[in-house]
């Protein structure tokens, strides 16, 4: 079969046939190809891409990752209601999917809503009058979250 193959163009080693038809001579199926998994980059820039962004890859792929990773499926899910906040221009649900943050039982998340909560409470330095003046530019960000 080797010879048959080179005769064809094939410049790989007889070996390598070999192995290859091995299961074949045994009467055993072969191995079907197994999808590589995504990143830890690809899976965090599929959570973060706006769904309707997304290729159909991407939207095939991900139901399956998250069906296969809980902590994957929680985070996407925060993630997304996140978004929604800020799509809405609605802060209004922010408590409670800060409940629900520092609830997630994944430490980043947890210590996420525990630093997002210390940045609501007014600080002492805060309160006190300022000693220079302030610029109303510097003191209102804009935030624009295009791929959310």
């Amino acid at each position: 079969m080797h010879e048959e193959l080179q005769a064809k163009g094939y410049l790989g080693h007889y070996q390598r046939v070999k192995m290859a038809v091995a299961p074949l001579r045994r009467g055993l199926p072969l191995d079907e190809p197994r999808e590589r998994p995504p990143s830890p980059r690809e899976a965090a820039r599929w959570i973060t891409t706006h769904p309707h962004r997304r290729n159909l890859h991407i939207n095939d792929h991900l139901p399956r990752l998250l069906e296969h990773c809980p902590e994957l499926r929680r985070t996407h899910d925060l993630v997304r209601r996140f978004a929604t906040m800020l799509d809405n221009h609605d802060a209004t649900p922010l408590p409670d999917w800060l409940d629900d943050l520092a609830g997630s039982g994944l430490a980043p998340l947890v210590g996420l809503a525990g630093a997002l909560r210390e940045d609501q409470q007014p600080s002492h330095r805060e309160s006190a009058p300022p000693t220079t003046p302030v610029s109303t530019k510097a003191a209102s960000p804009t935030l624009s979250c295009k791929n959310v």
